[in-house]
């Protein structure tokens, strides 16, 4: 048995690891880079699902290791990324309008979902990663929510990802398309695009667009939301163990319920803390970085390797109806903010 689970891990990890270095690879290709190396990666775990079945079923238990325990390491090695003097030297206004658009966004994503008929764990992670950093942000914020069916819950992480892959996509378009319409400097657009799209490649490819200047702004900005990836994952883990508590209470049983810590979050903290202040050079923090994606990406190919996808498309329109109208809310938001403060 230990032998075939063996063989189960290696299987699923070199299927992975493919999809993972590929969209490593890709995304560094023009207009490619629009999407990001995460989704690419999915997109590529969706095609490995026309290998053989008897591959795929082989391999079955190493995936759902992979799309677990690589997603945490993932996520532990990206806040490698997090420069908080940076974040600190960018000044409390910085940090003040990210927190403002972020929880904005996810309350209002997460309101028009629900208003529009998604499910509840589905709006949620559609508005985490509205809010806060795209598909990385989805993965960090699904193991808070428990559940009895691991293959909705998957379904719903791949909704969720594409919802934010594709807003975010069509929303840097946009945003370089109307930047000279909108009167900023290239230092308050990189506040804009930093601040309104949703993954890290789509506020690097529309600050870049406008130099350096607008490159740096953008980025700060971002990462001042993906710090606030931690406390929003444990403030949705803390509520949805509140509701199972009142439901359980409501149906007279005393089972008790423990928050799950999100051990992981606290490892992206410190990671975080020990890329700004130990003496690493840049191309060790851009190596650890790019393990990061790494092992997100193959977290990312796990979920489309077992995803069933024919379900997916007949739910899809409540939340997408929702991120539509968030992202534009906080577009108009960040356009106002970058006006008044920067």
């Amino acid at each position: 048995m230990s032998i075939m689970k063996t063989r189960s891990f290696w299987i699923a990890a070199i299927m992975t690891l493919i999809c993972s270095v590929a969209g490593v690879l890709l995304a560094k290709l023009p207009y490619v880079n629009l999407i990001g190396a995460l989704v690419i990666a999915l997109l590529l775990g969706i095609v490995m699902q026309l290998t053989p079945a008897s591959l795929r079923n082989e391999a079955q238990g190493g995936i759902g290791f992979i799309s677990n325990k690589f997603l945490r390491l993932g996520i532990i090695l990206l806040g490698f990324r997090l420069n908080l003097e940076k974040l600190a030297a960018a000044g409390v206004k910085t940090i003040l309008v990210a927190a403002i658009g972020v929880t904005g966004t996810i309350v209002l994503t997460y309101w028009l979902s629900r208003k529009f008929g998604a499910e509840d764990e589905l709006a949620i992670l559609s508005a985490c990663g509205c809010g806060i950093c795209g598909a990385a942000a989805v993965m960090g914020v699904s193991p808070q929510i428990e559940t009895d069916n691991e293959e909705r819950k998957r379904e719903n992480e791949v909704l969720a990802v594409a919802v934010v892959c594709v807003m975010g996509t069509v929303f840097t378009l946009v945003e370089i398309g109307i930047k000279p319409l909108l009167g900023l400097t290239d230092p308050q657009f990189g506040i804009v695009a930093g601040g309104s799209l949703h993954e890290i490649a789509h506020a690097v490819a529309a600050g870049g667009a406008f130099g350096e200047a607008s490159l740096d702004n953008a980025l700060i900005m971002k990462l001042s939301r993906v710090l606030l990836l931690a406390p929003v994952a444990l403030i949705v883990g803390y509520w949805y163990q509140h509701r199972l508590v009142v439901e359980s209470e409501e149906e007279h049983t005393k089972e008790p319920k423990k928050l799950p810590i999100p051990w992981f979050l606290g490892g992206f903290i410190l990671t975080s803390v020990l890329g700004t202040f130990l003496p690493f050079s840049p191309a060790f923090l851009d190596a650890l970085v790019q393990a990061a994606y790494i092992f997100l990406g193959m977290a990312m190919a796990a979920l489309g390797v077992s995803v069933n996808f024919k379900v997916i498309f007949k739910r899809g329109g409540a939340v997408f109806g929702a991120a539509a109208i968030s992202s534009t809310c906080l577009l108009v938001f960040m356009i106002i903010m970058s006006k008044i403060f920067f």
